[in-house]
């Protein structure tokens, strides 16, 4: 009996939390759906495939604690394989393109996973990015990819054969779409018991090896995921601008998703949307003003003032005060 009465004022806590989180949710989806009556969809769209690339890179560093220099890689991969499939084969839907094209970036994530989790730290690190570097100078030198010039005119097609996606609008619903199917995997995800232990892996590996937890297969495993939601983000990048470019696959791509998720906050669910809202809210900004040219500069100096002022990035000292005045 005293085990009851000590167990339901916690049980209740937690409903009310999760009513409060499914409200939030809730609020955020409507949101999503009427933001393109009022700010640019394709802007929008911009900023909804970055999120998603954001939060698979967060997946790998936040959860699993595992700093990847390489993942510009898989976000180039599926966006090359499903431009060059949808410029190819005029009868291929975008969804089956979308699909095709992140489960090449799942392959290469299981190919780039199997090297890399055998070191850790700053060597990790360095192997994803020789490795995303093979692939940049393979995407310059593969006939596929037009070179430097990049596959242009990519087809928006119809969905499932019938929906046209060549309308912004319903286009911006079908990335919406996406892009709250893979915050679902990746929500999903961390709160598993996969997710616990990638947690426990990232607090301390020895400890978790002891316990009798496979470290490398769940290291792996959370590698995959990341590479393919990574890849999902990439492929759909490609349909909404029509175009698969070197861009995608540079090393500065790597920089600034991880730039995205320490400004949002690393290891909150909502830090890397947050994060890769305000970069690209600035880039966007910043090209059309008389500071074009220092888009980099700015953002760097930023990302330095973040890092110094508050470590845990936006979301992350938002839910400190939080937890601090009304806990």
């Amino acid at each position: 009996m005293a085990t009851t009465q000590t167990l339901t004022p916690v049980m209740e806590r937690q409903r009310r939390a999760n009513m409060r989180r499914n409200a939030f949710y809730l609020v955020l989806i409507v949101v999503g759906l009427l933001a393109p009556f009022v700010a640019y969809p394709v802007f929008l769209m911009k900023v909804l495939c970055f999120a998603l690339f954001a939060c698979a890179f967060n997946l790998l560093l936040g959860y699993a604690g595992l700093l990847s220099f390489g993942h510009a890689a898989f976000l180039a991969t599926g966006g090359y394989v499903t431009g060059y499939l949808l410029s190819s084969y005029p009868g291929l839907t975008p969804e089956l393109g979308i699909l095709i094209g992140t489960g090449a970036a799942v392959v290469l994530g299981v190919a780039f996973g199997a090297l890399a989790i055998r070191r850790q730290g700053i060597y990790f690190a360095m192997v994803t990015l020789a490795l995303a570097q093979l692939m940049f100078f393979f995407y310059i030198q593969a006939p596929f990819t037009g070179g430097e010039d990049g596959l242009h005119g990519v087809p928006r097609g119809d969905l499932f054969g019938f929906i046209s996606l060549r309308s912004n609008l319903a286009m911006y619903y079908f990335v919406f779409a996406i892009f709250l199917i893979g915050f679902a995997i990746v929500q999903r995800a961390v709160h598993s018991p996969f997710g616990q232990v990638l947690k426990a892996i990232r607090e301390n590996e020895p400890r978790a090896l002891s316990l009798g937890y496979n470290v490398d297969a769940y290291k792996l495993l959370a590698f995959v995921i990341s590479a393919g939601l990574a890849g999902l983000a990439g492929s759909t990048k490609t349909i909404v601008f029509q175009l698969a470019s070197l861009t995608d696959a540079h090393w500065h791509m790597s920089g600034e998703v991880i730039l995205m998720t320490l400004l949002g906050g690393v290891g909150t669910l909502f830090g890397p949307i947050v994060g890769a809202g305000l970069v690209v809210s600035l880039q966007h900004v910043l090209a059309q003003s008389p500071l074009g040219n220092w888009v980099s500069v700015i953002l760097g100096l930023i990302f330095v003032i973040c890092v110094l002022s508050f470590r845990s990035g936006i979301v992350g000292e938002i839910n400190k005060m939080y937890r601090k005045n009304f806990k």
